[in-house]
């Protein structure tokens, strides 16, 4: 990108910014390096249960086992100024997205989006393994990296 033009700016969001949305924050951070591209990406949850903690363990260990480092990430919740600092606000699923919809301007609403929008899944939504097992931080892994292609796809045209 030249200096000159803006850089793009990318809210990941999940309902508690530990599992879902770090995950996605840390693989298109680096697949978006891999690509020598610079972009502002940042995750944040719609509710602020986790203020300041690093990511699930569970998440951290099956990203590490893929090559994703989100060991320096900190949960945090979604602000006032999110809405107006990024271009693209990614909601994990239809909660995320009505309640980010419900907090944010109505200028804004057309940033807010479905992240698996970008990809080519079989789901409409991430689900949320934070109750579950290894398969469903696993699965949401495949989506993520899935969807992360597809945006970074999007966003080079």
């Amino acid at each position: 990108m030249s200096e000159n033009k803006p850089v793009t700016s990318v809210l990941f969001v999940c309902l508690g910014n530990i599992c879902r949305s770090p995950t996605a924050e840390g693989v298109f951070a680096h697949k978006a390096k891999d690509l020598g591209l610079n972009f502002k990406i940042d995750s944040a949850g719609t509710a602020g249960y986790h203020d300041g903690a690093a990511p699930d363990k569970r998440s951290q260990d099956v990203a590490k086992a893929r090559g994703y480092n989100l060991s320096r990430l900190k949960c945090r919740k979604v602000t006032e100024q999110d809405f107006h600092e990024f271009d693209y606000i990614l909601g994990m699923d239809a909660a995320n997205v009505r309640d980010l919809k419900r907090k944010c301007p109505e200028e804004h609403h057309a940033k807010i989006q479905l992240f698996l929008d970008y990809a080519n899944a079989e789901f409409d939504e991430v689900p949320d393994p934070y109750y579950g097992g290894k398969r469903g931080f696993e699965l949401v892994l495949d989506l993520i990296e899935d969807a992360s292609d597809g945006l970074l796809k999007s966003l080079t045209k």
